[in-house]
């Protein structure tokens, strides 16, 4: 075993390797970019070295960089990880030259198995079955042409060197093809350097299944079962799955057996993936072999009890595999899901910006998280926008999906666009849980997936205002233990006016649209809530961790509720919403444009007057309760149109103190 190796790899991937090396009392190296110079994998990692700017040609990719760093720590092997030189014979190749061993396969495997067309024609040589079409080398476009009519369509155009969805087109006809080719070819030539494309028949709604194998250098290969990969946005996974719902035994043992001989066929070394397309008909076809530890590993790794890093540690300084790799068995099922900084709304495009708050599921048994990032953390446009990897065990797959849809409830990331919305939509859907999917599964439900389904039901509003309830009535407490008088009644949350009855106004709106005033009256069943012209009784409200229950109109309703600053996050009967709340901090506008007390007190100070403008953080007013004194300020350049208060004027919190309106100044 190794003392000292060099992850060659940033994020959730670099994190993983992390764990597992500490595990082992392996020393691990980090590597950074300038952009990572505060990165999770660097904190985590015994030593780190920064190995130039943002740009990943310059850094993660540098090959000169990546070997400084291994000879200057005195790492013994580097871990490529997933991505970058992962799949780089190269760089393979570089590293025996430095003595310093690759945890991978050979380069000579990589690259063979790299280029679509020549592991293509390997397979088929070898008794593996492909998809039918032309996998020949450089050709001109018109013999394209005539090799795309004699496949018949539709067809698919690959890209020889691609991946991740890259220089690939459907073509349904013969009429698109020369457009598609010319598409496909340019972007080929820009994200690998190399035009060159192959032409498969296309298989409409098929499976993408993948097998897990591994081999050592005595001539041990086994499969690790296989892992079901069809939900895919963009030629990308999202969910993958093990086992995969679709296959029985008969046709799990042809396909193991197909990739333990595309292994053998390479003499393959390390951690791989062979991946299958398949028909309706349980017809499967060879795509692809991935020379390289793959994304979704841990649903394999939870399902087998196997740590695939440790054994790729193991196979590369040149132990044998545990009872070469024999009795190997899979119990219940696993479930990852993909969380991603992008936008599902416009076309999955990655977000940038600050992670203010992350919430994640408290530790439980049957779930993992593998995470790059922290709150506070930056995320850049320079690298792949996956941030991190939920996934979940149990022993049936309905179990499974249910504890997915649980972990991604109680998950929430803010700050910048994500996928976990979508992720719990896709989870939530009666056709994921009756395994009725295929890679064009998201295409297929996209609408339900991402545009809303019709109103915001009644019950969320009064979840949310159950929430903001319970956080008023938590904050007085704390406001009258401090006073030294905890049964004023002034400090009370309550709405208890003097020979009235009690009244608290909130506010609260949908992401994006105006906020709303939701009023709770007190009666003696609890509280009766009233916005527009909906009335509701809330009662029996009580909160256990991220869990809200109450009774709606005497009805029990459970929610989880995840909070942070202006935007709580509502799992209701399984799916997911969102509500925007007005600041209170600094008195952001409400639905007509105002500014709201954030307590309640005396007006002390008026700073404006009708039709000032003011800058942002300018000081409007001043509150005074229990001897305390608070400061409303601008939320924004802006104009103040009127302010309702004068000074020695009592108001309640949540108040309306002034109306403003947001402008140049």
């Amino acid at each position: 075993m190794f003392n000292k190796i060099l992850i060659a790899n940033r994020g959730e991937i670099a994190c993983r390797i992390m764990r597992t090396c500490r595990r082992l009392g392996v020393h691990t190296v980090a590597v950074y970019a300038e952009a990572d110079r505060y990165a999770r994998h660097v904190a985590m990692a015994d030593e780190a070295v920064c190995i130039g700017p943002a740009a990943a040609s310059e850094s993660y990719l540098n090959t000169a960089r990546l070997l400084d760093a291994a000879r200057t720590t005195g790492a013994q092997a580097i871990h490529p990880g997933y991505g970058f030189v992962s799949e780089n014979a190269d760089f393979a190749r570089h590293c025996a030259e430095a003595d310093i061993t690759f945890i991978g396969p050979a380069p000579e495997t990589i690259e063979i198995m790299g280029s679509k067309s020549r592991s293509k024609q390997l397979m088929a040589d070898a008794g593996v079955p492909v998809v039918p079409g032309w996998h020949g080398g450089e050709a001109k476009p018109e013999q394209l042409a005539r090799e795309a009519k004699d496949i018949g369509f539709p067809l698919m155009i690959k890209a020889v060197a691609g991946g991740g969805g890259k220089g690939m087109r459907v073509v349904r006809s013969a009429d698109d093809f020369a457009e598609a080719l010319d598409g496909a070819q340019r972007e080929a030539r820009a994200a690998f350097g190399d035009d060159c494309v192959l032409l498969e028949r296309y298989l409409e709604q098929p499976r993408h299944i993948e097998f897990q194998i591994f081999g050592d250098s005595h001539g041990n290969i086994v499969h690790l079962f296989e892992r079901e990969c069809s939900i895919q946005r963009r030629y990308q996974k999202i969910i993958e799955e093990s086992p995969s719902p679709f296959l029985d035994e008969r046709l799990r043992q042809e396909m193991g057996e197909a990739a333990v001989r595309a292994a053998r066929t390479v003499s393959y070394l390390g951690a791989g993936t062979v991946e299958f397309i398949v028909d309706h008909a349980g017809d499967f076809f060879f795509m692809e072999m991935n020379t390289r530890l793959q994304v979704e590993h841990p649903v394999t790794e939870m399902t087998t009890g196997v740590d695939l890093v440790e054994w790729q540690l193991r196979v590369a300084a040149g132990e044998k595999l545990p009872s070469g790799g024999k009795a190997l068995k899979q119990q219940g099922h696993a479930v990852e899901a993909r969380i991603y900084a992008e936008n599902p709304a416009q076309e999955f495009l990655p977000a940038t910006g600050r992670i203010n708050h992350l919430r994640t599921p408290p530790p439980a048994r049957g779930l993992r998280l593998d995470s790059g990032v922290r709150e506070g953390d930056r995320v850049s446009p320079h690298y792949d926008p996956m941030l991190a990897k939920l996934i979940v065990w149990h022993e049936t797959r309905d179990g499974a999906i249910s504890a997915l849809r649980e972990a991604l409830a109680r998950t929430a990331l803010f700050g910048l666009h994500n996928n976990i919305a979508f992720l719990a939509a896709v989870a939530a859907l009666p056709a994921f849980a009756a395994g009725q999917i295929d890679t064009g599964f998201v295409d297929t439900h996209l609408a339900q997936l991402i545009e809303p389904s019709g109103d915001t039901p009644a019950a969320l509003w009064a979840v949310g205002a159950a929430q903001l309830l319970l956080a008023q009535q938590a904050r007085s407490a704390a406001l009258a233990a401090a006073s030294g008088d905890p049964w004023s009644p002034w400090q009370a949350r309550d709405g208890w006016q003097i020979n009235a009855t009690g009244v608290i106004r909130l506010y609260l709106g949908t992401p994006g649209q105006p906020a709303q005033t939701v009023t709770l009256t007190a009666d003696k069943q609890g509280w009766l809530l009233s916005r527009n012209d909906t009335q509701l009784t809330l009662s029996e409200i009580a909160r256990d961790g991220d869990t809200l229950s109450l009774r709606i109109d005497g009805e029990p309703v459970t929610a989880i509720v995840l909070e942070h600053d202006n935007e709580l996050i509502i799992t209701l009967e399984g799916v997911r919403h969102a509500l925007a709340v007005p600041r209170t901090d600094s008195a952001h506008a409400e639905d007509d444009g105002g500014l709201i007390a954030p307590m309640p007190g005396r007006v002390v100070r008026v700073y404006v007057a009708d039709g000032d403008r003011v800058a942002t953080d300018a000081p409007l007013l001043v509150l005074e309760a229990m001897k305390m004194e608070y400061t409303v300020r601008a939320p924004a350049d802006g104009l103040v149109q009127r302010i309702l208060y004068r000074e020695g004027d009592t108001v309640e919190a949540d108040t309306l103190l002034a109306e403003f309106t947001t402008e140049e100044i």
